[in-house]
Parts: structure tokens; C-alpha cells; sequence
């Protein structure tokens, strides 16, 4: 009989944004973190009876799908864990049933609903010491408002409210929690109390047990419910709660040497900021609008959401006439000059509800047509313009924290759709916060081993991961692994190379593109 403890150990991560999701599986082999993409699929809104929703269980199906796959491969999953975007929530019935799809953050019934509640129930000000977080009418304290102001029938009824990486969760165990880093994306979150704030829910009509009790990311919150285990062929995984809000599980992969580094996390949204290790609110930081969101082990994100690459999505799923997207955008973006404003695609909204192009991207251009406007965002060129700007505000709102001794030396950029630099996808730490390592200092906690303090690794055969990680510990990582731009994965899998490896292959890229300027 083969020795069970001797089996390969696999994570299960769901990552899901707010245009796509894939299922990955990675397990630890001789001090690496080997990643395979399962399955991949959209995201897609619906749009019925004048609002737009999130199809959640076309969601959870995907999900189901992925696990099947895992368990027809034989793979011995260890633990599962999901994240997703932020700010949107599912309401529970009595009955344990979910009421309705969730709202989408893109849905139009908060227009106006920020500005009336901040003008009848709670200033501004009031809020931003409360939470800091930046204002947004999609924001779930304003859906809430908006929906209680609509007599949102699902709101009326529930018993429950969960974020959407919860309810996945609770979908697959039955168990309510509430995820730290998830829930502070809701500016209903105190984050020097590190709950729930009494006065902002009443200000909605609700109450602290209308929501799960707060877990912070490696907090195990169940185990697939009987009805699941048949669905997939797997027996009783345990579900873990990791770092539930995406950009949350990918600045704890950024490859930072330090703890002094500013990160550049781009996908349908940008967002610009640093982790520091304690909520930077002050006067500076409310006049210019920034946001404190949970990080893992007690860390706080504090960043700027600014534009990101929803118009290149949209771009793509317009112009038909690509034969490969992504291969052509990008090579026309790269014969065209970069605009000097960095305002030009900034200040075209991101809240369009349904798929519809911005305006300076007519249906009737040709792909050769696209206006220069277009160019800098394919080329990321916009977001480092605006970027630029922002980290010099967050060095000047974060110059009195106690936390943060010096300003930031390294910005990294985690981002797929960033190919020219080292990647780090949300994914990463996910199966990190995916039950618990091995009881070893080699083996490295995330994927890559960010040579930041980490806690130590739980008892690899304890039942369940500590509610309450430690905010540090004495031992430091120091083979950190990334994946340089242009490696390609083997059969699937990701193969992250080490540090030295990573320098290498930059110094490398360097050279060769400074010989290729020199010829032209």
C-alpha cells in the first residue's frame, strides 16, 4: 500500500477577476512553488430588469469544474482557497438559500447615492476617520444605502451578507466567515478596530450578525459540504480562507527585497500603493483620496485605485478584425507615439455597466485607426504616468508614519498583461494561505518568498490554521522566486526561477534591447 503521507501535496486556488477566473493546483517541490492552470473562463455580467448582476453560479460551477478536474487527475488536494474583486456581496436567505445574483459594482443604482448619503447621514469626513478608505460610489456601504433606499427585496429578506470570495466559500462548506482583507474593501471597516463598525451598519439598517465573524487569511473555515464532495469525486478538503481581496493576495507576491517597496497592481483596475504596518489616515491622505485596505498578517495596503486595463478589454472585444487580439493591439500600439498626458485614458470612465466602448474608440475605426489616446494604455504608458504621480503622494501621506521609516526604494508591477516585467500573479499567495506548509524554514510560505517577515508555518498536521496569524517572526526568506517576462511555461506548469536566476535574465533583456536601440 503507498504510503499516504508521502503523496505529493497540491492547493486548489480559485482567482477570480472582474472580466475572468481560471483554477490553478501548485504544490512545493525541492524548495519551489510549481503552478498549473487548470481552467480558465469569463467573467460575464447580466444585464435584466435594469440592473447588472454577477451570474455567481455559473461562477461556483467553474469552480466545481476545476475540482473535478483535480480529482479525475488523482491530484491530493490539500486545501482550497478563492479570491475576487472587491466592494460586491451576496444576501443569504433564512433558509440558507442565496436571494437573487449579486449586484455588480457596475450596476448604475449608486449614481448619486454616495453624494445623498454623504450629505444626509455621515460627512465625508466622518467616514474617511472611520475607515479610510477612498470614496466610490460603488463602494459597498453605498450599495447598501442605495439598495435600502430602492427597498432592495433580497436586502429586506436576508439573514446574511457576504462578500463574494465568503459566499463561494460558503457555498462550498455551509459556514459563514468574513475575510479581513475582503471586507475592507467595503468602507464599513475600521482598521485600527479591525471589525465591522457599529455605526456605519446602522447608518445601513444593519447589524454586526448580519455578517460572518471576522477570520484573517489562513483561517481554515470548513470542509467541502457532502453535496460538493459528490459533485467533484473529492472527499472532505478543508477551505481556507487566504487573502480574500485579489490585489490583497498579489501585493503579498510582490518580489520585494525589502519592506520598504511601492507596487503597481494592474488588471481591469490599477492600483498604485505600498503596505505598510499600520492605517496611514490623515489630512493629506483624505484630501487626495487614498484608500487603506487589510494585507495579510495585520498589514495594510494603502493605495490609489487609477486606471487600469478595462479599455484595452473592451478594445479587444470590439475590434473584431484581429485575428489574435492581444498580438496585434500591441504591435500597433508600439508603432504609435505615446500620448504626454496621462489624464487621456484616466478620465474616460470605468464604471460603464455593460461593455461598451469609450468614446475615443468608435465601432466604425479599424484596428490601423485606433486613436493615439489608446496607445499609451496598451503600452502601460499612461499608468506609469499617473503612477509617477501617485507614489510621490503616497510618499507625502505616509511621511509621518511610524511605520514606514524611509520612502519606497523599488516599485514592482504585478500584472500579466505587464509582459516586459517580472509577474506576480494574485494566484501565488493564495496557495499559500491555502492550509499550512510544512514545519520547515526552505520551504517558502508564498511563491515568492518575499523576503519580508512572515509567521511560523503551522504544524503541518494540526486540524485547522490559526484565526490569528502573527504580524511577524525572526526568520527572513531569502530565494525568492519570480518568473521573468518571456520565460514560458512548461506542459502547463509555472516554473519560478530564483532571484539570481531572475537578475540574469533582466540583464540579458537589457542588453539585448539597448543593442537593438543602438542599431535603429
Amino acid at each position: 500500500m503507498k504510503n499516504i503521507s508521502n503523496m505529493k501535496q497540491y492547493f486548489f486556488a480559485a482567482d477570480l477577476g472582474a472580466t475572468s477566473g481560471r483554477t490553478i493546483v501548485g504544490s512545493v517541490d525541492n524548495g519551489k512553488l510549481e503552478l498549473e492552470e487548470l481552467t480558465r473562463f469569463d467573467n460575464n455580467l447580466i444585464e435584466t430588469g435594469g440592473h447588472v448582476y454577477w451570474d455567481i453560479y455559473a461562477i461556483y460551477n467553474e469552480i466545481i469544474r476545476g475540482l473535478k478536474l483535480a480529482a479525475t487527475r488523482r491530484l491530493s488536494i490539500t486545501s482550497i482557497g478563492i479570491d475576487t474583486w472587491g466592494v460586491d456581496f451576496v444576501c443569504i436567505g433564512q433558509d440558507g438559500a442565496l436571494l437573487r445574483n449579486p449586484l455588480a459594482y457596475r450596476d448604475p443604482h449608486t449614481v448619486g447615492r454616495m453624494e445623498e448619503y454623504l450629505d444626509r447621514v455621515l460627512s465625508r469626513k466622518e467616514v474617511y476617520d472611520i475607515t479610510g478608505i477612498q470614496f466610490m460610489n460603488f463602494n459597498s456601504l453605498f450599495q447598501l444605502y442605495a439598495m435600502r433606499q430602492a427597498g432592495n427585496s433580497a436586502l429586506q429578506h436576508a439573514r446574511k451578507i457576504l462578500f463574494m470570495p465568503d459566499a463561494l466559500n460558503w457555498m462550498l462548506t455551509g459556514q459563514a466567515a468574513c475575510e479581513y482583507t475582503i471586507a475592507s474593501t467595503s468602507q464599513l471597516l475600521d482598521p485600527r478596530t479591525g471589525d465591522l463598525d457599529p455605526r456605519l451598519l446602522q447608518s445601513v439598517g444593519l447589524g454586526r450578525d448580519m455578517f460572518g465573524p471576522m477570520v484573517q487569511p489562513g483561517t481554515q473555515i470548513g470542509v467541502l459540504t457532502p453535496e460538493v464532495q459528490r459533485l467533484t469525486g473529492l472527499g472532505a478538503v478543508p477551505v481556507v480562507a487566504v487573502a480574500g481581496h485579489d490585489t490583497g493576495s498579489a501585493v503579498a507576491a510582490v518580489p520585494a527585497a525589502s519592506e520598504h517597496f511601492a507596487y503597481l497592481s494592474s488588471g481591469t483596475w490599477s492600483l498604485m500603493g505600498i503596505e505598510s504596518k499600520e492605517p496611514i489616515i490623515n489630512a493629506q491622505s483624505y484630501e487626495r483620496n487614498f484608500t487603506n485596505e487589510g494585507g495579510i498578517e495585520g498589514t495594510t495596503r494603502f493605495l490609489k485605485n487609477i486606471c487600469g486595463m478595462w479599455i484595452y478589454e473592451r478594445c479587444r472585444a470590439e475590434w473584431k478584425e484581429a485575428a489574435d487580439g492581444t498580438t496585434d493591439l500591441a504591435h500597433l500600439a508600439l508603432q504609435k507615439a505615446a500620448s504626454r498626458s496621462p489624464s487621456a485614458a484616466s478620465s474616460i470612465p470605468t464604471m460603464q455597466p455593460l461593455p461598451t466602448l469609450p468614446p475615443c474608440c468608435k465601432p466604425s475605426q479599424t484596428i490601423a485607426d485606433a486613436p493615439v489616446s489608446l496607445s499609451p494604455t496598451l503600452r502601460l504608458r499612461c499608468a506609469a504616468a499617473s503612477s509617477t504621480r501617485w507614489l510621490s503622494a503616497t510618499d507625502k501621506c505616509s511621511a509621518g508614519s511610524r511605520s514606514l521609516p524611509r520612502s519606497p526604494s523599488k516599485c514592482s508591477t504585478s500584472s500579466a498583461a505587464a509582459r516586459r516585467t517580472a509577474t506576480s500573479t494574485s494566484s501565488q499567495p493564495t496557495l499559500w494561505a491555502s492550509r499550512c506548509w510544512p514545519a520547515r524554514r526552505n520551504a517558502p510560505p508564498s511563491a515568492t518568498s518575499c523576503c519580508r517577515p512572515r509567521p511560523s508555518a503551522p504544524s503541518a498536521t494540526s486540524g485547522r490554521c490559526d484565526a490569528s496569524l502573527p504580524t511577524a517572526s525572526t526568520s527572513r526568506h531569502t530565494s525568492r522566486a519570480t518568473r521573468p517576462s518571456g520565460t514560458k511555461p512548461t506542459n502547463g506548469s509555472l516554473h519560478w526561477t530564483t532571484d539570481n536566476e531572475h537578475k540574469q535574465a533582466a540583464m540579458t533583456r537589457n542588453a539585448a534591447q539597448e543593442t537593438k536601440d543602438k542599431k535603429s
